[in-house]
C-alpha cells in the first residue's frame, strides 16, 4: 500500500504520530477556491494537504453529493435559476430555522445541472472570481480524486467525509447509514487502515458504524451546544477526561473546535492551551482541530496583521502554535500556509 508521506497512515490507524501534524484540506483550498470543487481540491493536494474533506448531505434520489449544508443558495448558482424558483422554502434543520433550496429537493441530474459559488465573496473575491465554473460533486468523484492524485504524487491521499444532520436526513425518509456503508464497501473504504476518516457531530451514527466498519472514525465537537441525537448530553461533557474515554470505546479521533484548545480570553486573544490534548492522548484519542483560515476575521487578536477583516494575518504561527499543543492533525482552508513552501511533484 502506497503511504502518506510524513504523517500518512499512522495517524489514521492509531500507531504513534510523528511531530507534524496532519494537513486535512476543511472543503479543499476553500479560501482560494469555491469549496467542495474539483478545482479546490486539486489545488490543496497541491498544497501539500495529506486529506481532503467532503461533506455529505443527500438528494432525492438518495446519491451522496459534496456540499456543506443541504441549503444550497449560498455556495451555488440555483438562486438565478428560474426554473428552481419554486422550490425555496423554509425548514428546520437541528432545531435551526432556514430558508432556501435544499439538496434532498432535488435529483442528482437536477443538481448536476447547478455552479458552484464562493460562499464568503465578501472575504474571498479571489475565490468568488472563480465562480459558475464548477458542478457539485458525488462523494464517489470525491473519493477519484484522492485516488487520482495518489497515483500522480507517489503518497496517498486520503479523504476526511462528513454526515451532515443525519438525525434530520432519516426523520425525512432519505436514511444515511445504510447507503454509506453500502458505498464505502463499494469503494473499499471500510478496513481499519482504508485512507478515511468519518466525521459526524451526532454520537449514535458514529457508535453504530463503529459496529459495521473498521474504518477510523472522528467524534467532531463544538465550543457550545451538543450533539443532535442527544439532547441530555453537552459537547462540554464530551471532553472531560470520561467523556473522551467514552468516545474512544467508538472512535479513533475527537474533533474539537479549535479554541477548545487554544482558548481565546474576552479580549480575543490566545491563552494557554487546555488540557483538551492531553486528555485526549490519555484515553487513546487522536485530536484535530477545525478550523484555521487566514483571514483576519477568523484569527485571534495576536495573529491580526491590519485591520482589513479580509486582510490574511498569521495563520502559519497559529498552525505551529497547535502543533505546539501536541495536536496531531489540522483543518485548514489554506493548506500551503500550515506547510510554507511544500508543493507536491508533479
Amino acid at each position: 500500500m502506497i503511504r502518506f508521506i510524513l504523517c500518512g497512515l499512522v495517524l489514521l490507524t492509531g500507531t504513534p504520530a510523528l511531530a507534524q501534524p496532519l494537513i486535512i484540506a476543511h472543503r479543499g483550498a476553500s479560501g482560494e477556491r469555491p469549496e467542495h470543487t474539483r478545482a479546490a481540491y486539486e489545488l490543496a493536494i497541491e498544497q501539500g494537504a495529506d486529506v481532503i474533506e467532503p461533506d455529505l448531505v443527500l438528494t432525492r434520489d438518495g446519491v451522496f453529493v459534496d456540499r456543506h449544508e443541504n441549503e444550497i443558495g449560498g455556495t451555488t448558482d440555483v438562486g438565478d435559476r428560474p426554473e428552481f424558483a419554486g422550490r425555496r422554502t423554509t425548514k428546520t434543520i437541528d432545531g435551526v430555522e432556514t430558508t432556501g433550496w435544499f439538496t434532498e429537493d432535488f435529483t442528482l441530474a437536477e443538481l448536476k445541472t447547478l455552479r458552484a459559488r464562493e460562499r464568503l465573496p465578501a472575504l474571498r473575491p479571489g475565490s468568488a472570481a472563480f465562480d459558475g465554473q464548477e458542478p457539485i460533486l458525488t462523494f464517489d468523484e470525491v473519493v477519484a480524486i484522492a485516488r487520482e492524485a495518489s497515483a500522480r504524487t507517489g503518497r496517498t491521499i486520503a479523504v476526511a467525509p462528513e454526515l451532515k444532520h443525519p438525525t434530520y436526513f432519516a426523520a425525512i425518509g432519505l436514511p444515511m447509514e445504510d447507503g454509506f456503508v453500502a458505498e464505502l464497501e463499494l469503494l473499499g473504504l471500510t478496513g481499519a487502515e482504508a485512507p478515511i476518516i468519518i466525521q459526524c457531530f451526532e454520537v449514535g451514527r458514529l457508535e453504530r458504524l463503529a459496529t459495521r466498519i473498521d474504518a477510523p472514525l472522528a467524534q467532531l465537537v463544538a465550543a457550545k451546544g451538543g450533539p443532535a441525537d442527544r439532547a441530555d448530553v453537552t459537547y462540554a461533557q464530551m471532553i472531560t477526561p470520561e467523556g473522551l474515554k467514552a468516545i474512544a470505546a467508538y472512535a479513533a479521533w475527537v474533533a474539537p473546535e479549535m479554541t477548545l484548545v487554544l482558548p481565546r480570553a474576552a479580549d480575543g486573544r490566545t491563552t494557554a492551551p487546555s488540557t483538551l490534548v492531553a486528555d485526549a492522548h490519555a484515553a487513546g484519542l487522536k485530536v484535530v482541530v477545525w478550523t484555521l483560515r487566514a483571514e483576519n476575521a477568523f484569527l485571534p487578536v495576536e495573529r491580526r496583521r491590519g485591520d482589513d477583516p479580509a486582510g490574511h494575518g498569521d495563520m502559519t504561527g497559529y498552525a505551529s502554535a497547535f502543533a505546539e499543543a501536541g495536536v496531531d492533525a489540522l483543518f485548514t482552508d489554506f493548506s500551503a500556509l500550515v506547510r510554507p513552501g511544500h508543493r507536491n511533484d508533479r
